[in-house]
């Protein structure tokens, strides 16, 4: 615990902006959705408003039953929580004894890291492969170690990239009996079918991790659920905090369920905004990295160096981006598709700082 930073696991923008002492005019660097919540959804969330003063259901049963319903599994298959953030904390919490082995990949989503290491866990981290998880190391490593856990993002965050369903399915059946699979699936919205897995909850060792803070414009309001055997559900039940989801944040992730259009929308309009940043970065004699996600990495080249340089000189013109922290991802800078006039004009700011480097 010691050896752990006091700021866990970024630092926000918002106190980005407290530093530089003045707001950011383009906020592109957390991944949230720039095309807001379904209406639907906004109405429920005003109206829930009017009962702020009572919990919420700590069975959350209406939000299960949706879930449920939409993955076809049972509801003591599903468990709501605070986001994907919270469910990582739990799983590990549950799963994990102090000194025991955890892998994940080098580079990945560093929340998981921060609570395996908050825990006591022993960490072992291995490296990507041509900007992808690599797979195959995961599940070697899952082997040597005897890992209780194992951690993957499909598609991946801070890269964008994936693996299709069947080949996830191969590394499942790769692991070890002793080894469970958190697979976040943070940014399943974005990506194309060949992604996504049927949900098979049976399965003793996979929990599915999925969240309302992307498609469905919900980061603000934490609410997120995992899919697991029921056996994982009881133990999520018996540590959770049963109170921590408001009236509020259950309203407005089961009435964005009943709107499968606006999420429709949501992803089509992010995969234009992609295409558009791919176009950016050749306009500019950059490389990108094809994405499965609301944001693209963008390839500046070198040993991070030219990219850090880029994130800086952005944030001087007002533009908040992040970048993966380790080499040899750290090379580019991730840039979350904005509104249409919003990645317009982190065009023309970027093609500006371009010039200073």
């Amino acid at each position: 615990m010691e050896s752990l930073p006091a700021t866990i696991p970024f630092v926000g923008p918002e106190a980005l902006e407290r530093m530089r002492g003045k707001p950011f005019e383009l906020r592109m660097g957390a991944n949230e959705s720039a095309f807001g919540v379904s209406p639907l959804a906004a109405e429920a969330m005003c109206k829930a408003i009017e009962r702020s003063a009572w919990y919420g259901d700590p069975e959350g049963y209406e939000l299960r039953e949706a879930v449920a319903n939409l993955h076809g599994v049972a509801m003591d298959e599903v468990c709501l929580a605070g986001g994907i953030d919270e469910l990582l904390g739990l799983t590990v919490r549950m799963l994990v004894e102090p000194g025991k082995p955890v892998v994940t990949s080098l580079g990945a989503y560093p929340t998981f890291n921060y609570h395996v290491e908050g825990y006591g866990a022993a960490l072992h981290r291995v490296p990507y492969r041509d900007d992808h998880i690599d797979l195959q190391a995961l599940a070697d490593a899952a082997h040597q170690l005897k890992a209780k856990l194992v951690f993957l993002a499909n598609p991946d965050n801070p890269m964008g990239t994936w693996h299709d369903a069947d080949t996830v399915q191969a590394f499942i059946h790769a692991l070890p009996s002793c080894t469970t699979l958190i697979l976040d699936e943070a940014y399943t919205e974005f990506a194309p079918d060949a992604v996504h897995i049927p949900m098979d909850p049976n399965h003793p060792r996979v929990i599915r991790m999925r969240t309302f803070s992307k498609a469905h414009g919900m980061a603000g309001m934490r609410i997120g659920y995992a899919i697991a055997h029921r056996d994982l559900i009881v133990g999520y039940n018996k540590i959770r905090n049963h109170f921590g989801l408001t009236r509020v944040a259950l309203a407005g992730a089961l009435a964005s369920l009943q709107d499968a259009d606006f999420i429709t929308q949501v992803a089509s309009q992010v995969e234009a905004g992609r295409r558009e940043y791919y176009a950016l970065a050749e306009e500019l004699g950059l490389a990108s990295i094809p994405s499965a996600t609301n944001f693209v990495a963008i390839d500046l080249g070198g040993s991070g160096g030219r990219a850090r340089a880029a994130l800086k000189a952005l944030e001087d013109h007002g533009v908040f981006v992040r970048m993966p922290g380790v080499a040899p991802m750290d090379r580019c800078i991730r840039v979350t598709v904005g509104l249409p006039e919003e990645r317009a004009r982190f065009a023309e700011v970027f093609a500006t700082v371009l010039k200073t480097l």
